[in-house]
């Protein structure tokens, strides 16, 4: 498993982001795009008797053309090549087409632009809730935690609920915390398999929590205003919290553990055939995944000289500690469980050649909320 901050190191991180960060609610008619000849924006955002500037990033750029229906690959073409156009666009359909949005800013950076409906379920009310809750379970630990631009993450083992998968090959039970406060996906739970002899992490798609980052519409007229950290503690949010921590209370079960541990053993009886080369390409073309993350996948599924279901799980588990990207590390803990949730084998061989059996295709976990839009 990917390791990230500490957690001193992610309570200062979170700390300051949350002294410096900005939102607000805004009519679109009080904002205006401004990009340079190299590409970068600026959203103007007239608040009062003043204007505020700040930089758009690229999960904003993305959330706007969403939006709008701007096809993605012609909006970066025009921001790279006709500023100008993609400007008019932007602000012609701002004027046009009126709405109140939510725009959340850091660092002086626009990180999100979002539905006026959209809950702040922010990370530092998230971590506090669930750290002492998690400091209270017996045996529980936090190995890994980080805050990228887009999410954050605690994932957390407990060392009294482990079983064998053979002699001295131990795993752990566990779940993995995530949220997001830029629209990219719900706040979950999920579990965790922690295998002590590679220090691989398994998130097992079955049986997660989630919790969406929908509220109420805020009340606005046409102007633009600051939102502040306060609003978050009214009652619903605090009793909202509060089913966070039963959900965490409840996050390792025994049942569903061992249920999860079968399911690994009975991997190692399904094959994917004898051309590891063609399982990984297949495998890579399924779920899209890089040349970097195929090269990787493929060299450690051949040295561990494993061809069952259980080999490619760990070999994609494995290779997740190779990517720098904590996100995406994070992603392929998740295609280890998505290979192991399909209920027949995976990979199957054919009797002329290796084919992977149409299967469910994944969800996207990285899909935005319905109210980020």
């Amino acid at each position: 498993m990917k390791t990230g901050r500490n957690i001193e190191e992610l309570g200062k991180e979170l700390l300051r982001q949350r002294q410096i960060r900005k939102d607000f609610v805004a009519d679109t008619r009080c904002i205006d795009i401004d990009t340079d000849e190299y590409g970068t924006s600026t959203m103007h955002l007239a608040l009062n008797d003043d204007v505020m500037d700040f930089k758009l990033d690229d999960l904003a750029h993305s959330q706007i053309a969403g939006r709008l229906q701007i096809p993605f690959k012609y909006y970066n073409r025009m921001r790279m090549t006709n500023p100008a156009l993609l400007d008019t666009n932007i602000n012609n359909w701002f004027k046009k087409t009126p709405e109140k949005r939510m725009v959340r800013t850091l660092d002086n950076r626009v990180r999100a632009f979002l539905s006026d409906r959209y809950r702040r379920l922010d990370n530092l009310e998230l971590a506090t809730t669930v750290l002492p809750i998690i400091q209270q379970m017996k045996g529980a630990q936090v190995i890994s935690c980080e805050v990228t631009d887009t999410h954050m993450y605690l994932k957390v083992i407990n060392k009294r609920l482990k079983t064998e998968l053979a002699v001295n090959d131990i795993v752990q039970a566990g779940f993995v915390i995530s949220n997001s406060e830029v629209g990219l996906g719900s706040l979950k739970v999920e579990p965790l398999v922690y295998r002590l002899v590679c220090k691989n992490g398994l998130i097992v798609k079955d049986y997660t929590q989630k919790k969406y980052h929908v509220g109420r519409q805020i009340e606005n007229d046409d102007t633009a205003y600051e939102i502040y950290s306060d609003e978050t503690l009214k009652a619903d949010d605090k009793a909202f919290f509060m089913k966070v921590e039963d959900t965490v209370r409840t996050a390792i079960d025994e049942t569903k553990f061992n249920l999860t541990v079968e399911k690994l053993m009975a991997a190692k009886g399904q094959t994917t055939g004898s051309d590891p080369i063609k399982t990984v390409e297949l495998l890579a073309d399924k779920y899209i995944l890089n040349k970097n993350e195929e090269a990787g996948i493929l060299r450690h599924f051949i040295m561990a000289n494993d061809n069952s279901a259980f080999g490619l799980i760990n070999a994609v588990t494995k290779a997740s500690q190779d990517i720098d990207d904590y996100n995406r590390a994070t992603e392929l803990e998740r295609l280890g469980g998505e290979i192991l949730a399909d209920t027949v084998p995976c990979i199957l061989l054919d009797t002329k050649r290796s084919v992977m059996k149409d299967i469910t295709p994944p969800q996207n976990k990285l899909a935005v909320d319905g109210a980020a839009y």
